[in-house]
């Protein structure tokens, strides 16, 4: 089960497009909390914590309990809005979460064993990974912090699909109800690629220029040996 991450905010009166720029400026991240049978509430967060939230894998996947004072209420992250260029964050939506209702979440996927399969054993073999997260439904109390997948059996030309996945109790994958279609690749394992060496053969009839210059050689006749240079005749006294 998913553990719960305890976050701070502050609960708010104003609302509008107005009063969400003027917390902007006061370093203030405006959010909404809706769901359940409540009406909507508006939040607000720290700009420093909640980047700094934002760059944790919990605060996408699990159970959060927004707490204000002795005030708490479990919910889930339902979207993030981000300054374009900025290391900002400007909105944030949370949903509540009700122990008796079933959630659909993304859940991470975590792989182990890859450096110890067949596959990976193989020098310039190919391991893709597909996806990196599924969307789960189940209740609460059910929901896994992430998903593992042992690799160490993979070999070279195996797929591992997400009907192949060992889910907790309690939880299922609605996509595959959708059929076949929908029971996507996670893994692939390839064979590493192999450079083939073209050789040409020469045409027909032609030989190669190497060959013909080593018979020619061969055939023609030795050069002769340039004769003595004679010594100059002796002068008569």
């Amino acid at each position: 089960m998913a553990k719960t991450h305890e976050v701070s905010v502050e609960f708010r009166d104003l609302q509008g497009k107005s009063a969400s720029r003027r917390l902007r400026h006061t370093d203030k991240v405006p959010a909404i909390l809706y769901g359940g049978s409540e009406a909507p509430r508006m939040l607000q967060l720290d700009q420093k914590i909640a980047y700094r939230y934002s760059q944790a894998e919990w605060f996408y996947t699990n159970i959060l309990l927004l707490k204000e004072g002795e005030q708490t209420q479990r919910a889930l992250l339902r979207d993030i809005q981000r300054h374009p260029y900025k290391q900002r964050l400007l909105h944030l939506d949370f949903q509540r979460v009700s122990d008796n209702e079933i959630v659909k979440i993304r859940v991470p996927l975590h792989f182990i064993n890859q450096e110890k399969s067949p596959a990976g054993k193989i020098t310039g073999a190919f391991i893709m990974h597909e996806l990196n997260d599924v969307v789960v439904a189940c209740l609460p109390k059910d929901l896994p912090e992430n998903i593992e997948i042992d690799l160490i059996d993979l070999k070279i030309g195996d797929i591992i699909h997400i009907s192949d996945l060992k889910l907790p109790e309690g939880v299922v994958i609605p996509s595959l109800k959708l059929g076949k279609m929908h029971d996507l690749p996670i893994v692939l394992a390839k064979a590493p690629l192999v450079e083939e060496v073209v050789v040409e053969a020469a045409p027909a009839g032609k030989k190669p220029a190497a060959k013909a210059a080593a018979k020619a050689a061969a055939k023609a006749p030795a050069a002769k040996a340039a004769p003595a240079a004679k010594a100059p005749a002796a002068k008569k006294k």
